[in-house]
């Protein structure tokens, strides 16, 4: 079932109703306002709206320095631009700096579609979770964005928001409790577990579903933070099933695969394989053709699950 909001309406309009109350949040926009559904932000509390226009740069320097002076700046723009472009200003200025800058990025991976290459993150995340102290979330849908931006403004530090713009597949509804850096069990299981994050958690699903029909018993975990990496719950999670496939809207390299594969290394070995993008550049197309392409299918987690099985 498809979520009746868009994850952007969700998102903004959150972040509206809490700035009523708290006069420290205040939004800077790379001039996408429509993109973003951020006007009603606008629209609401005009004096604590800044359209930077295409600046990236700048609009990340103007943020760090509101937040010297108590402000909890979100700051919004499409992921490549919100991360790579202004990369050295999130790392020195607000993360050095121990600024509490929020960076909301769009479109992650192939939902960029018709944007093509130059607009298609497989790279967000893997370059943010280097950076130090820095928290890094993949929300998977609207009742979890909802629950996400008061632990978000909480947070006093740097937060970089993963965020599918349009309506996400309905994984969790208003009863969701959780926690920033805390990994949700969808489905238990005992011969292998599927650790997914955004767009990919409805298709680890799916899969465990076909996989039972085959005989396999999956367990799915939904990681949504990639840092701080819910440790915990992968060392449970190997020691139980003895095989994990990560699956991931993002390059492998230095992604949440990588992620994964580094507490399992160090803490619990078992075979590994890794669902996601293989060391390419993105592409103009729609979601369902380049899920294909770049083997994100449910089909290809499937696939995965049989032939780590194999190797435990």
């Amino acid at each position: 079932m498809t979520d009746e909001k868009e994850m952007r309406q969700v998102m903004a309009q959150t972040l509206t109703k809490i700035a009523e109350k708290d006069d420290r949040i205040v939004l800077l926009d790379a001039d996408l306002m429509s993109c973003h559904a951020t006007k009603c932000f606008k629209e609401a509390h005009p004096d604590r709206f800044i359209n930077v226009g295409i600046a990236e740069a700048n609009m990340v320097g103007i943020a760090a320095g509101m937040s010297a002076f108590g402000k909890i700046p979100f700051v919004f723009s499409f992921a490549p631009f919100a991360t790579r472009r202004c990369y050295d200003q999130i790392f020195i200025s607000v993360a050095y700096a121990k600024r509490n800058v929020k960076i909301v990025g769009s479109d992650p991976g192939v939902v960029a579609e018709a944007n093509g290459g130059t607009h298609m993150p497989f790279e967000d995340m893997a370059i943010m979770r280097a950076i130090p102290h820095m928290v890094c979330f993949e929300p998977t849908d609207a009742a979890m964005m909802e629950k996400a931006i008061p632990q978000i403004i909480e947070y006093p530090g740097a937060v970089y928001t993963r965020m599918f713009r349009k309506k996400a597949e309905q994984i969790f509804d208003d009863s969701l409790d959780f926690k920033l850096g805390k990994a949700i069990e969808i489905k238990d299981g005992k011969d292998v577990t599927l650790i997914a994050s955004g767009i990919m958690v409805d298709r680890a699903v799916k899969a465990a579903d076909i996989l039972k029909e085959q005989g396999v018993d999956a367990k799915v975990i939904n990681m949504h933070t990639w840092k701080p990496l819910d440790v915990e719950a992968i060392k449970a999670a190997a020691k139980k099933t003895g095989a994990i496939v990560t699956c991931e809207n993002h390059n492998v390299r230095c992604g949440l695969g990588s992620a994964v594969a580094e507490v399992v290394v160090e803490e619990c070995p078992v075979p590994i394989k890794m669902v996601g993008v293989q060391d390419e550049f993105g592409q103009v197309g729609k979601n369902a053709y380049l899920s294909e392409v770049y083997h994100l299918t449910t089909q290809d987690i499937v696939d995965a699950a049989l032939a780590v099985i194999k190797k435990k």
